[in-house]
């Protein structure tokens, strides 16, 4: 039996025709349900939007063009906790000074897409009109169950157990110490490599703080606390029907998912255009180019239930985790368009908040729909802790 470390594998994606074929066939055999006029968005996805969206995908959407694309980044697979884990690992172009390492953690419902735009202007800010001293080498790793990683046979891992990934990846990668951001999913997983390996981890960047969980007395909460955990109380019950189902029965929605693209584009559309900053108009903020390359990496890698499934895991996180203080430098993006934002009071009850912000422009999924924003925002956050590399 051999000790030797895990050695990371180059890796890239090829669709047989015949899946593609696939594809188009259910896409245009697709069985409509009714749809109450005028209903537009009120009641879901809208029907006449997803009518014209998957007569695109059929017969009009380039996936080679799209996969190809994609193989231009570096991209690997590494064996790790018993699963294949896919991860892009791009280097810093033409650094000035000392290259820091980050982490990008992506959530649901994306993969590794979130962050193709930004992984240039992290990796060469020069070449974008900023500051090669900026440079990262940027590792964006697909969570298990999600893209091009694993799926667990058995039950989904955790946010903690995912963190605990992420640093044995960055050990693997040659990384003692390493900065780690995200959103959403990637928040979470973001906040517990803080935590739980904060000798390596200089710095934490998100861009929100999750669901709030609170069980203490309310009264102890400042104004805007209590307000905030009013609207995402209220949020819960308009827009959450999507999580309660993932924490409970992802399984059965896996099955009609799963067999139907119609279906697939239905559950993850809404969720793009309710989550961006688009005013409503969803191709505000994605193309229809860039919302099926999303939803044709979930089809073809078959993850949309084992990425439900890790909700029903993240549920069953004891609160005395999720009261941990985090003690690492740590800031946060606020950005407009994002979903029950937190007030800075909350943000301090349990961690160590150095920086927060408000951009101007953006959502929840920020780094694809406003990169150059998000790429500045990771920059200015990062860069007084770049001289712990050299040391």
């Amino acid at each position: 039996m051999s000790d030797d470390p895990p050695r990371p594998e180059p890796f890239t994606s090829r669709t047989a025709p015949a899946a593609l074929e696939d594809l188009r066939q259910r896409l245009r055999a697709t069985r409509w349900p009714d749809s109450p006029e005028e209903a537009g968005w009120s009641l879901g996805t809208d029907l006449d939007y997803l009518r014209e969206l998957v007569a695109y995908w059929a017969d009009g959407f380039d996936w080679p063009a799209q996969e190809a694309a994609l193989a231009r980044l570096p991209r690997f697979r590494v064996p790790l906790g018993g699963l294949g884990i896919h991860f892009v690992h791009a280097r810093a172009v033409a650094p000035t000074g000392p290259v820091l390492p980050l982490v990008l953690g992506h959530g649901w419902p994306d993969s590794f897409w979130r962050y193709t735009k930004v992984v240039p202007l992290l990796t060469d800010p020069g070449a974008h009109g900023a500051d090669p001293a900026d440079a990262f080498d940027v590792v964006v790793p697909d969570m298990p169950g999600y893209g091009f990683s694993d799926r667990p046979t058995g039950a989904a891992l955790d946010s903690i157990a995912v963190a605990g990934l992420w640093a044995e990846l960055m050990g693997v990668l040659g990384y003692s110490r390493f900065g780690a951001a995200g959103g959403d999913i990637g928040s979470h997983v973001s906040r517990y490599l803080a935590l739980d390996h904060p000798d390596r981890v200089v710095a934490v960047h998100r861009t929100d703080a999750g669901v709030p969980v609170f069980t203490g007395d309310p009264a102890d909460l400042a104004p805007e606390e209590r307000a905030w955990l009013d609207d995402a109380v209220a949020w819960g019950g308009t827009e959450g029907a999507y999580a309660a189902m993932h924490r409970t029965k992802p399984q059965t929605a896996a099955v009609g998912l799963n067999d139907s693209p119609a279906g697939l584009a239905a559950w993850i559309v809404e969720k793009l255009r309710a989550w961006s900053d688009c005013d409503g108009d969803v191709e505000r903020s994605f193309t229809k180019d860039e919302i099926l390359t999303n939803l044709t990496l979930y089809w073809f890698t078959g993850t949309i239930g084992s990425s439900m499934r890790m909700y029903r895991a993240n549920a069953a996180i004891p609160l005395t985790q999720l009261a941990r203080r985090v003690e690492v430098p740590s800031g946060f993006a606020l950005f407009p368009g994002d979903i029950v934002r937190p007030p800075r009071a909350w943000l301090e009850r349990t961690t160590n908040v150095v920086r927060v912000t408000e951009p101007a422009r953006g959502g929840h999924f920020a780094a694809f729909e406003e990169p150059e924003l998000y790429a500045e925002e990771l920059r200015a956050f990062f860069r007084p802790y770049r001289a712990a590399m050299s040391r």
